[in-house]
């Protein structure tokens, strides 16, 4: 039995890295690995400077940021390049998210990914896991301009899935982007991410709901879950 999250709820859209799929660990490698080529370390505060952004907008950072001599282009495929086989056989799905998937389809909920991700490794993920037959929409920040928290990509998502911001249910692992289901006037659920667990005070006084993780939603009581 799911709990009324899902009343009044014809669409559930997902952030993919550390919302739908366990993911951030890659770029935590990633970053560490890319800036050594360049003789940095990663500094502490690059990830909070970067979340939300487009990828797009994320090379556009660290180039100006590190005065990196590399295109936007090169950047951009360097990363795709050290992710793609991580994501391609390392990256899972977040604990019950496929049983939680199974309940939105059961209810013919509608199903939407907006990630800030590149369309390249979105696509490897979906693959992995079969996403393409899940999903009606699954749309990159690229594809609209600007990245978390503008509201842009969910009200994207809403209009592609022909579903009202109001039926629309978001899953967010960061505050960037509960802040942009938010803006977008849609019901947001917070996440546990373990790159996000110091952010977790902000995301529960943000969020309409939090989890530990989609197990939670199947075969819960609601008193247990529903604030």
């Amino acid at each position: 039995m799911t709990l009324d999250i899902l009343r009044e709820t014809d669409a559930v859209i997902f952030d993919l890295d550390g919302s739908l799929v366990d993911s951030m660990w890659v770029w935590g490698e990633i970053d560490i690995e890319y800036l050594a080529r360049f003789g940095y370390t990663v500094p502490p505060d690059l990830q909070p400077a970067i979340e939300g952004f487009s990828f797009f907008e994320t090379a556009q950072y660290v180039k100006k940021r590190f005065a990196l001599e590399d295109s936007l282009e090169q950047i951009m495929a360097d990363w795709n390049a050290m992710a793609w086989d991580k994501y391609l056989y390392e990256v899972p799905l977040k604990p019950g998210a496929a049983e939680f998937l199974a309940v939105c389809r059961e209810r013919r909920i509608r199903l939407g990914i907006a990630t800030s991700n590149s369309r390249e490794l979105v696509t490897n993920v979906a693959d992995a896991h079969g996403l393409h037959d899940w999903f009606d929409c699954i749309l990159t920040a690229g594809d609209v301009g600007r990245g978390k928290p503008a509201p842009d990509i969910y009200l994207e998502v809403a209009r592609r899935l022909g579903v009202s911001c109001s039926r629309c249910l978001v899953f967010e692992d960061v505050v960037a982007g509960i802040q942009a289901g938010k803006a977008a006037g849609m019901r947001v659920c917070a996440v546990y991410d373990e790159a996000a667990r110091q952010q977790d005070a902000q995301k529960r006084a943000l969020a309409d709901w939090y989890i530990q993780d989609y197990r939670e939603l199947i075969g819960a009581c609601q008193n247990s879950f529903c604030r």
